[in-house]
């Protein structure tokens, strides 16, 4: 028994370390005997080392509108989660099957809108996304796919059973921390990741490098790629600049390109170099003034004729906002069905669109009991949290939900599942998800583990770090403890 989990109460959630009869889960045992080893003040001497090589290599995020300062240290919790092998292979087996459906889906959207026309979906949720462009119906992108990198959030619920919480369909982030997560493992229990079957994260830069090389013209056998960032006050600059260098491509900004003859060129000490892939971290709205805002500094002006012409390639690509869109999220177990003939190997959150009326009257009368959310909001923004919400808080909403049902879904609220969490000199219950990220080039790839978010806030079901969230490593086992005892002679 570990003396740094004696008082440790998993209480009525499920968790991810201990069963409810307070017994350590199989795949936990090895880490448990290495964390048990340490004393409290040893193992919060690690946590700070860490905590003190994070500030030095400047691994932050930036909140905007915040008046304590808006770059920020990401707070990272340095016991792991582990997912062992067949759990994965489920996890994973979901996660492809839904990133193929959501590129068909959106490949049909853009032109022949079948599955709109078998009124499979309805046509007036699905085409009035705001992030839907209809100009860009009938152009043709790189091998059909829409959506090359993917961030889907999941939750585990009371019972352990996965639900996609929302896929992150436009520039998800988090992929540069999931990596610092890993080498700081590194640095503080060196010896335990060695003699662990752990499967590694660091390949990501040349996964990434390969699935945007794979979208370059197929004249071109050696492609300039380039990241292409809003800037420094961007909140996930940090990692704009981490994957530029993972994959060792330059980062640019708006101003560093140009167009020329219908074709991208970068600003080099050279001069004009032509570029053929652009992992773009702006969205549609600002990517050029000439088709999308006028009023965009941070764009390029003639880019998206020069991606009509097929003399650039952009990642993730122009439009696929209407597929995270978090109303037609609920159409996702649809899209599998119809496009693949499958039942989703993931399931939903179910979800009440307030675009229903049946299903907005019953949001309205029973907004104290739900999750209620804003369908193009991130970040935890624009999401009434009921339970925990005050009266003139669900008054606010109500209205908002009357003026404008569409852009508001609801969910229950689920009791996410917890992990253990170091606080101060002891472990506390603290609440997870989990992003892994999907890249879908030549082949559909997803890196084993992903960011494990946590709900730093004792009680609390946000776990984004504008919210103040935090994150832990995630790792997922080559080995299948299941073959073996559920269970280890640790206890909680």
């Amino acid at each position: 028994m570990s003396s740094l989990f004696n008082d440790y109460q998993p209480e009525s959630f499920f968790d991810e370390v201990f069963s409810q009869t307070r017994k350590a889960r199989t795949h936990y045992g090895a880490m448990l005997d290495s964390v048990g080893s340490l004393t409290p003040s040893e193992y919060s001497a690690r946590q700070k080392a860490v905590d003190a090589a994070f500030l030095r290599q400047g691994v932050t995020f930036t909140v905007y509108g915040d008046d304590q300062g808006t770059e920020r240290i990401f707070p990272f919790d340095l016991m792991p989660r582990i997912i062992p092998q067949r759990e994965w292979e489920t996890v994973e087996a979901g996660l492809i099957q839904r990133i193929t459906a959501l590129n068909l889906f959106l490949n049909d959207v853009y032109h022949g809108q079948k599955i709109i026309n078998d009124k499979a979906v309805p046509a007036e949720l699905v085409l009035s996304a705001s992030h839907y462009r209809p100009e860009f119906r009938g152009i043709k992108v790189p091998h059909g796919i829409y959506i090359h990198i993917c961030g889907t959030d999941l939750v585990r619920d009371g019972k352990g059973d996965y639900y996609v919480l929302e896929d992150n369909g436009r520039c998800p982030s988090g992929a540069s921390y999931m990596l610092e997560n890993r080498n700081a493992m590194k640095r503080a229990f060196p010896g335990l990741l060695q003699s662990l079957p752990v499967r590694p994260v660091d390949a990501y830069g040349s996964m990434l490098r390969e699935t945007l090389a794979h979208l370059a013209p197929s004249s071109v056998l050696d492609p300039v790629i380039v990241v292409l960032t809003p800037g420094i006050y961007n909140s996930a600059y940090f990692e704009h600049c981490y994957l530029a260098k993972q994959m060792g491509v330059p980062i640019v900004e708006g101003r560093d390109l140009i167009i020329r003859n219908d074709r991208v060129f970068m600003r080099t000490t050279k001069g004009l170099e032509q570029v053929h892939v652009i992992y773009r971290r702006i969205d549609d709205d600002f990517l050029d003034p000439q088709v999308f805002r006028k009023d965009s500094l941070l764009g390029v002006p003639g880019i998206i004729n020069a991606y009509r012409k097929g003399n650039v390639a952009l990642a993730n690509s122009i439009g696929t906002g209407v597929a995270d869109d978090k109303a037609v999220y609920a159409l996702v177990p649809k899209m599998i069905k119809y496009y693949l003939d499958q039942d989703p190997i993931l399931p939903n959150v179910p979800t009440h669109l307030g675009v229903e009326p049946k299903e907005c009257e019953y949001i309205l009368d029973n907004l104290d009991k739900l999750v209620v959310k804003a369908v193009n909001e991130s970040g935890g923004y624009g999401m009434l949290m009921g339970p925990h919400a005050s009266k003139k808080e669900l008054a606010e909403f109500g209205e908002r939900i009357k003026k404008n049902p569409r852009n508001y879904i609801a969910q229950p609220v689920l009791q996410l599942s917890r992990h253990p969490v170091f606080v101060d000199d002891h472990f506390e219950g603290r609440h997870i998800d989990l992003r892994p990220y999907v890249l879908c080039g030549d082949r559909v790839r997803v890196v084993p583990g992903g960011l494990t978010r946590v709900a730093l806030k004792k009680g609390s079901l946000v776990v984004n770090s504008s919210q103040g969230g935090g994150s832990k490593d995630t790792w997922v086992l080559w080995d299948d403890p299941l073959d073996k005892p559920a269970e280890t002679s640790h206890a909680a």
